[in-house]
């Protein structure tokens, strides 16, 4: 409600009139509280709507302070966004509250350089080795982008387990291992597009509506140079381990990602089985599963 009461208040206190038909149906429903609890605000009909106007300007600006402590003129701009949220609307998550920053977990998988447009070099290798993984900082802002590039093959892995564990991978070469955990940020899909970042990109996560769209929402800007992988005997492992209530969980991302998918699956006829197989058992599989598909159970 405070947050509707803010919205409509804004709007008022700029002229002291307000057309009804410039708000939403909660922004209405909290301002017609707000006159009938406090008589600041009256009501009156105009054509086919109605006008809100200021009765006791006093009374609505004392309101309007205490759910916006600061203007957003008068606010630092190099504030980070959840500070000027807190100052706005006693809240950081009030409104647009994502990070300026992604940071991006790595590990190498055999000898793996990262250089960036200024010459820096990453040994992600040594950094695996001797600190066990290694950091990029992915920024929202594009003039920000350092460049940083490989010449191996980029992994993107959905859960840690896969990241802690590397004996899944099913080749020696070097590759580089990054975690993203759950949805993918948008952040990191911009960065990847805008430059080749690795001379491929193998994305797997769980075989589940979430990660299906993930994949599409991915697959959408980068084409060809990414592509879904498919662990061994993954039919098996969907029959055997298949989860229904992870199934039904994720429909509707599962539906989302098919129509985002749509283009591409002609050319894709492993994970258009996929996607057949998951809608006719209405299983969902997790990717921990990896290490049941025809290389026994793993180690403690």
């Amino acid at each position: 409600m405070s947050r509707s009461l803010r919205a409509s208040l804004s709007k008022l206190r700029a002229t002291g009139r307000l057309a009804g038909s410039s708000l939403s149906a909660a922004q209405r429903k909290a301002l017609e509280a707000f006159a009938r609890q406090t008589g600041a605000v009256a009501s009156q009909p105009s054509g086919r709507g109605i006008v809100y106007r200021v009765v006791e300007a006093a009374v609505v600006e004392q309101h309007w302070r205490n759910l916006a402590p600061v203007d957003a003129a008068s606010l630092d701009t190099t504030l980070p966004i959840r500070s000027a949220n807190i100052a706005q609307a006693r809240g950081s998550k009030s409104a647009r509250h994502g990070h300026d920053v992604h940071y991006l977990l790595l590990k190498a998988a055999g000898r793996v350089i990262w250089q960036d447009s200024n010459g820096h070099c990453l040994d992600l290798q040594q950094a695996t080795q001797q600190q066990g993984a290694a950091v990029l900082a992915i920024h929202k802002d594009p003039h920000r982008d350092q460049g940083w590039q490989a010449n191996e093959p980029l992994w993107l892995v959905e859960n840690q387990a896969l990241f802690d564990r590397l004996d899944w991978l099913p080749d020696e070469s070097p590759q580089a291992i990054a975690y993203y955990g759950g949805h993918v940020r948008k952040n990191l899909i911009d960065w990847l597009a805008a430059k080749p970042r690795a001379t491929s990109i193998r994305f797997f996560p769980d075989y589940d509506g979430v990660g299906l769209h993930n994949y599409a929402r991915i697959k959408s800007r980068l084409g060809d140079s990414v592509s879904l992988w498919m662990m061994p005997d993954w039919e098996s492992c969907l029959s055997h381990y298949g989860n229904n209530q992870l199934w039904q969980k994720t429909t509707l991302d599962f539906n989302a990602a098919i129509e985002l998918l749509a283009p591409v699956l002609a050319a894709e006829p492993e994970v258009q089985r996929l996607i057949n197989a998951m809608q006719s058992q209405g299983l969902a599989l997790e990717q921990e599963a990896v290490w049941l598909g025809g290389r026994g159970t793993p180690s403690p």
